[in-house]
């Protein structure tokens, strides 16, 4: 069997909803039969929608923080004060953009969407975000009585290429990563460090389908992925690592030394 991705149309949302029960209307609209199996992904701008996790810049205070961030970076005042609310971390930036590290994700700007709301409104991450997609997942379970996957999706640029593609912000219901230290390459060889990021490779097919624009597609069905399924739960840790092991975060602090 090939895998499919099944990319769902659904009417804009503005404001709190119930995100179970509006994913249960869109595959009822949409005619889907879930299988066991079947991996959900689902917009993070969708997901904080349900959240009501939109914030109007006219309503925020600015620190001295985040002015002084705002000079040294070119952005406005009242936007760098949320950027810096919504970070566990700042790396630095450049001209526009605040590289940051938020729910253990690096992103431009804390992940913090202006592309899709209207003048000084902004879309922030979900909130719990591993908490909602195992919520999802045993909801799931226990209305169709079947084992899925649920993932978060968000777009992100990725260093030294051009585009975007699809990150898992977050996950529940399978094995995330795959450990692929100890098998053996086309030569022979065992691997060492490798390992499969399943949960990401399967967001960036998902987000291919679902699109960037005005598709107006923010659920996507992935079948016959064969990834493994798990009834744990998912901690944000599994796909994360540290700073000191990061290849590109030790590259450019190494530099700035």
């Amino acid at each position: 069997m090939s895998l499919t991705v099944i990319a769902l149309k659904a009417k804009r949302q503005n404001g709190y909803f119930v995100l179970f029960d509006e994913i249960s209307k869109i595959l009822s609209k949409n005619k889907i039969l879930l299988k066991n199996g079947d991996v959900i992904v689902i917009s993070s701008k969708y997901v904080s929608n349900s959240q009501g996790r939109i914030l109007d810049t006219n309503n925020v205070i600015m620190s001295k923080q985040s002015i002084s961030m705002s000079k040294k970076f070119k952005i406005k005042p009242k936007f760098a004060e949320v950027v810096l609310r919504e970070s566990d971390k700042i790396f630095g930036g450049v001209s526009g953009f605040v590289i940051t590290s938020s729910d253990s994700i690096m992103a431009p700007n804390a992940g913090i969407d202006k592309s899709n709301s209207d003048g000084t409104k902004l879309i922030l991450y979900p909130e719990n975000p591993y908490q909602i997609a195992e919520e999802l997942k045993r909801k799931i379970f226990l209305d169709y009585n079947i084992h899925v996957g649920i993932i978060i999706v968000d777009s992100r640029l990725m260093p030294a290429r051009v585009g975007t593609i699809g990150i898992a912000v977050a996950c529940s219901g399978f094995e995330p990563v795959k450990d692929l230290r100890g098998e053996k390459d086309l030569d022979g060889n065992p691997l060492k460090v490798t390992f499969q990021a399943t949960a990401d490779n399967l967001a960036s097919i998902a987000n291919h389908k679902m699109g960037e624009g005005s598709e107006s597609q923010p659920i996507a069905i992935i079948r016959d992925s064969e990834c493994q399924l798990t009834s744990r739960k998912i901690s944000h840790h599994e796909m994360a690592i540290s700073d000191e092991q990061c290849l590109y975060v030790r590259g450019l602090s190494d530099q700035l030394d």
